[in-house]
């Protein structure tokens, strides 16, 4: 039985009241005393005996309560530690002053390949194989900056914390080693922890249903995929899509924009460095992001601004998943899908010489194609409906609407930006109208088209001319690809009588 004895504070309490316990023979197998409480182990306790032990302890001056408790603090905190200890997926040990570790957990145990027995009497220097990290760690005061060690063969970066004992002396340290994966699932997480599939894809056009339905497919097949379009038309949007169609999307998505860095510091980050690579470069070196990466994705947006030296060390890991970070020596092997974008003609570009044909294959053994928003006009009136809403909400602004000019406006421009251009504008026009009715002259759409090929604020006399000027110069762009009414209608997401009827009235058909 354990019992907590709650007392007043005073010199010799605590042996009165295990000498009572001894004057009844009661073997005492662990004391712990933390005024005002003291706590007792006695397993040959029972409830007859408490009885006349709480009575006689109580006589003692100062004795206040007598009670039976489930469990020692001591052991509680003890099993607590190490029931949080098991939980940690990363290595942790606890070091003393001399390096010696004192405690590690199960993560720790399995990493470094010994038992537990075995990595108790061993050091973090004969562990780490650095005989000189218990000197940095002493003239750090035990807190060193993060660093890469190798642990196992294993790269990991090691974080440490020191151990304070209550008079300021140092004591120790805890030591977390961080290894690349785990790193990227949490970078990834944070980064990404908005980004949707397919349904994050907007439109209900016959080209982006298509287009799902392909991705859907493709995202299946653990291959390179190239993506191609416009600027601004969704690219990395389908990538995220594809990475969580995947059987990968619970892996690490990571995107690097290829055309934003120079050569060097867009190698370092998709490759990483080694220790002393280079001036102002980390102490440890740093993992890229194909190996925090390991086992998800990895998009490289604006693959055609690539460098020819970056396109020959790319190519050689889509040939056999390995690689060497900058400055190192030692070969490093993920399992990473490469998914890649761009908005230029990369065939002429190989044929102009400024792009590797063999890299060219590998990247291309999957291909998507996002169409630019003018060749789907059906998904540009939802689209700028759903922006509105959305820049209302984030402008503080009451739900605004689009005018019949506006909308007519929207149809009418060529959009070269696509639906980052769409959005924009939409966004510029909430933050900038004054009234609940948003007007053509607040859209700024200064590229707007005239679909029927004259100034609309000029010659045409009403918005009705206007807006069937446009409808029928749509019908007769549209009708000599999609020549029945029924195909031409399942193009632009109508019903066959209202394109049949409107055929009829322009006299298209």
């Amino acid at each position: 039985m354990r019992i907590a004895i709650d007392f007043d504070d005073r010199v010799g309490i605590a042996h009165e009241i295990l000498a009572e316990l001894a004057r009844r023979s009661l073997n005492v197998t662990a004391v712990e005393v933390d005024p005002p409480y003291i706590h007792i182990e006695a397993p040959a306790l029972e409830q007859a005996g408490l009885i006349k032990l709480r009575s006689q302890l109580l006589q003692i001056a100062g004795v206040r309560t007598v009670d039976v408790v489930a469990m020692l603090p001591g052991a509680q905190r003890r099993l607590y530690l190490e029931a949080l200890l098991a939980s940690q997926a990363d290595p942790v040990f606890a070091v003393d002053a001399s390096g010696r570790v004192i405690i590690a957990n199960g993560a720790a145990v399995t990493a470094s390949g010994m038992s537990e027995a075995e990595l108790r009497a061993s050091s973090m220097q004969q562990l780490i194989g650095d005989p000189g990290l218990l000197d940095a760690m002493v003239d750090g005061g035990y807190h060193l900056p993060v660093r890469e060690i190798e642990i196992n063969g294993e790269p990991y970066m090691l974080e440490t914390l020191p151990l304070h004992e209550t008079s300021g002396r140092v004591a120790g340290a805890v030591m977390t080693l961080h290894a690349p994966t785990r790193m990227g699932e949490r970078l990834s997480a944070l980064q990404n922890y908005d980004a949707g599939g397919f349904e994050a894809i907007l439109g209900n056009s016959p080209e982006i249903d298509l287009l799902k339905q392909r991705a859907a497919r493709m995202a299946l097949v653990d291959a390179p995929l190239l993506i191609t379009g416009e600027t601004g038309t969704g690219k990395e949007l389908l990538a995220h899509a594809c990475h969580a169609g995947s059987t990968r999307s619970a892996e690490p998505f990571f995107a690097l924009n290829c055309a934003a860095l120079p050569e060097n510091l867009a190698e370092s980050e998709l490759f990483g460095y080694s220790p002393g690579a280079f001036t102002g470069a980390l102490r440890g070196g740093k993992p890229g992001l194909l190996e925090l990466a390991d086992g998800g994705t990895v998009f490289l947006d604006e693959i055609g601004e690539m460098s020819p030296y970056l396109q020959a060390k790319l190519l050689r890991f889509l040939n056999d998943g390995s690689f060497r970070r900058v400055g190192g020596d030692r070969e490093v092997k993920v399992n990473v899908r490469i998914i890649s974008a761009t908005h230029r003609a990369l065939e002429d570009m190989v044929a102009g010489g400024h792009f590797r044909q063999d890299l060219l294959f590998r990247l291309n053994v999957l291909t998507l194609h996002m169409p630019p928003l003018r060749e789907r006009p059906g998904d540009i009136l939802p689209l700028a409906q759903f922006f509105l809403a959305r820049a209302c909400a984030q402008a503080a602004r009451p739900l605004m609407r689009l005018s019949s000019a506006a909308c007519a406006a929207l149809l009418a421009s060529p959009w070269p930006g696509n639906v980052r251009q769409l959005q924009n504008v939409i966004f510029r026009a909430v933050t900038m109208s004054e009234r609940l009715v948003i007007g053509a002259d607040e859209l700024e759409l200064a590229q707007a088209a005239n679909p029927a090929g004259r100034d609309m604020t000029g010659e045409v006399a009403t918005l009705e001319q206007a807006v069937a000027d446009f409808e029928k110069n749509l019908l007769q762009r549209l009708y000599g690809d999609f020549p029945s009414t029924r195909r031409l209608a399942k193009r632009l997401g109508a019903s066959h009588s209202a394109i049949a009827t409107r055929l009829r009235r322009y006299g298209i058909c």
